[in-house]
């Protein structure tokens, strides 16, 4: 991507995103109290890819991907489905502000450490001084002086394994563009993660949760269905196309921050200086690792 207004014009919407992924981790801990990973990804996934069809179609989005691609698909469906269920059982057996900030800081990391060891070549200057910077970020936001044991928490341990998957799944999505449009590789991707997770699903507990009428459950099922991921998702995964899977995680650094105050705010869970000061320099590590590309 080489049109500078463009890439600005992505920038925004990735920053927009990444404030969404931050809310989400609230709003899903509160969803977590409703059903079992697999129901409530069952749900969610049918939401998002009926919700994504009318924009597709208003853009004139073809569906259609090459053969080469549907590879792709599959094997980013899978991993999607698999980090479906890490991510919300982690958010039953951990803490949501504690698993924003582990996946957060370790996700942009993990992504760039695998696309040095693909490509074969040392870091660049800023790419080592970001890194650097969102290592520091994680350590300060974790407290890892008084949290050496921190995984042994099941639930922590569920969040390190979603970052490594989706640092992997990154990989897979970065490269959609060659297979048709991005978005429709995207929406197929939805298509085979819903698939992947049926046969997990309990129709009963979906079928009882269907006829609920409980705000809270709706409230947070649609904004994490429609807004964070048929929108800020889908816009991550567009944007690993276009600038790559590294520099488009390098914007995962600035989730924690909004991660630790959306929590604060909405679950009532203490916001202490470190979600402050490490939040600060996860957003330095963003500007660093993003600087040499705003100035071409």
């Amino acid at each position: 991507m080489q049109d500078k207004k463009a890439l600005r014009r992505l920038t925004v919407l990735l920053i927009i995103s990444m404030v969404f992924w931050g809310l989400s981790w609230p709003s899903n801990k509160t969803l977590k109290t409703f059903g079992d990973p697999f129901t409530l990804g069952f749900i969610r996934y049918i939401l998002v890819i009926v919700s994504l069809v009318p924009l597709l179609l208003f853009m004139k989005v073809k569906f259609r991907i090459s053969r080469l691609g549907i590879l792709f698909v599959v094997i980013s469906g899978l991993l999607m489905s698999v980090y479906n269920y890490t991510f919300l059982q982690g958010l039953q057996e951990g803490n949501a502000g504690a698993g924003g900030i582990l996946v957060t800081t370790l996700n942009p990391i993990m992504a760039y450490t695998l696309g040095l060891l693909l490509a074969w070549r040392k870091p660049k200057t800023n790419e080592t001084i970001g890194i650097v910077l969102g290592t520091i970020a994680g350590i300060v936001l974790l407290q890892l002086w008084n949290n050496l044991n921190i995984l042994s928490n099941i639930g922590n341990a569920l969040f390190l394994a979603s970052a490594l998957l989706w640092s992997i799944m990154s990989k897979f999505s970065s490269r959609s563009k060659e297979f048709g449009n991005p978005l429709a590789f995207t929406w197929w991707m939805y298509v085979v993660t819903l698939l992947a997770i049926t046969p997990f699903v309990d129709f009963n507990a979906v079928n009882t949760l269907m006829h609920s009428t409980d705000f809270k459950f709706w409230g947070n099922l649609l904004f994490g269905s429609v807004i964070v991921t048929s929108f800020a998702t889908t816009m991550y995964f567009y944007a690993t196309s276009q600038i790559g899977a590294e520099r488009a995680s390098s914007f995962i650094f600035t989730v924690p921050l909004c991660a630790g105050l959306s929590a604060y705010f909405i679950v009532g869970e203490e916001l202490k200086w470190y979600t402050i000061v490490g939040g600060c320099l996860g957003i330095a590590a963003v500007y660093v690792l993003n600087r040499k590309v705003k100035s071409n």
